[in-house]
């Protein structure tokens, strides 16, 4: 399946993100284009916003004071990232939290029964193969 991809939208911004919280590009690129679709004023109908799609509470917790603004956005959307990766040590774990939250993940030592955070981990993997294949040409 070869949807569209844009590797090159908000380049700095991630690679910046990227080095400074130790992740890969590639994963970010794949979170933003899973949760917004690199679209900067994307709003969810939960209220998450924003190109990495961040909750209003999870944006202040972060400091990001405008999810609209991609450079925030992206700074704090990896930060959080960054933290979940640690906390799990392992990329669908961290991103089964990103989707359904901590909570979930704790209580079934791993990605929970959801179908849409089962799909959301498969996407969003799948996604980063992608870029990563583009970025390595």
């Amino acid at each position: 399946e070869t949807r569209r991809l844009y590797p090159d939208l908000f380049e700095r911004a991630i690679h910046d993100a990227a080095r400074q919280h130790k992740i890969d590009p590639n994963l970010i690129k794949a979170v933003i284009h899973a949760e917004s679709n690199f679209n900067p004023r994307a709003v969810s109908r939960k209220g998450a916003k924003g190109l990495m799609q961040l909750m209003p509470g999870t944006a202040r917790m972060l400091g990001v004071r405008n999810a609209f603004v991609p450079e925030w956005n992206i700074a704090g959307g990896a930060r959080y990232l960054a933290t979940l990766l640690r906390r799990y040590g392992n990329e669908s774990h961290a991103l089964a939290a990103y989707n359904a939250g901590d909570v979930p993940v704790q209580r079934y030592n791993g990605i929970p029964p959801f179908s849409e955070t089962r799909e959301y981990v498969k996407r969003v993997l799948h996604l980063k193969k992608q870029y990563t294949a583009v970025a390595h040409g």
